[in-house]
């Protein structure tokens, strides 16, 4: 493997896996659509552009990985999570990956359904995952707030890694003598650091946005914490 990026290019996974997948994302995202129109309101609708451009923007820029030889870039998934829900923030997330294929070339138009699986789908639910659970646990504080960011970010970039990993075990184009073992670490451990860089953006653009308009942030929103005595949120809006 040549390059560790994330966006899987054509040829990579043969066409039976890849139409799997491709399958399975559009049925997710329907669902998504179903879902998140519950979501939109005269609030979330223009956040939600907002995100998308924000993501589209930030992937545009790589952060290198010395020690692996290779770049990454934020994926988005907690991001949009955070800020506009799992349902609407996987289709941010699903819009962008669309239009740099299409677009940019950036991802194979053909392995668009991995690509959407991996990024938008799988990133978004683990890390609204993590974010429901550390919100229930955690001071909402900058610090909680940032901590939960960090933590949902890093570790939804290698579970998404690891789509990857079994996308390639089910229909990998290139033989790697029955080493799978040795590639599921390799992105692992490649993706930790770039999780490290995602979390660290997605902190500090979470906490940024929370201090200003906690009410902006729907986590802060959606989720209720376990008490049921009132507890503070960033910005000072209970």
């Amino acid at each position: 493997m040549d390059t560790l990026a994330m966006h899987i290019s054509n040829g990579i996974i043969n066409g039976p896996v890849a139409g799997i997948f491709a399958a399975l994302a559009l049925a997710a995202l329907t669902v998504c659509v179903l879902r998140g129109r519950r979501d939109l309101d005269d609030r979330l609708a223009p956040m939600a552009g907002l995100v998308a451009a924000f993501i589209f923007a930030v992937q545009m820029l790589n952060f290198p990985i010395f020690t692996a030889g290779v770049s990454g870039h934020l994926l988005g998934g907690a991001l949009a999570a955070l800020l506009v829900g799992p349902w609407v923030g996987a289709l941010c997330v699903a819009v962008v990956l669309v239009v740099q294929a299409l677009v940019f070339g950036d991802g194979g138009v053909a392995m668009l359904g991995l690509n959407v699986t991996n990024m938008a789908l799988l990133g978004t639910a683990v890390a609204y995952l993590l974010i429901a659970g550390l919100l229930r646990v955690l001071p909402r504080t900058p610090t909680g707030l940032g901590v939960t960011a960090f933590v949902s970010a890093l570790l939804s970039v290698v579970v998404a890694a690891q789509g990857f990993v079994l996308q390639y075990w089910l229909g990998g184009t290139t033989d790697l003598g029955g080493n799978i073992t040795g590639l599921a670490a390799t992105m692992g451990g490649v993706h930790l650091l770039i999780g490290i860089g995602e979390g660290l953006i997605t902190a500090t653009t979470v906490v940024t946005v929370a201090k200003v308009r906690p009410d902006l942030v729907y986590a802060l929103r959606a989720l209720k914490p376990a008490t049921s005595a009132p507890v503070p949120v960033v910005g000072g809006v209970r």
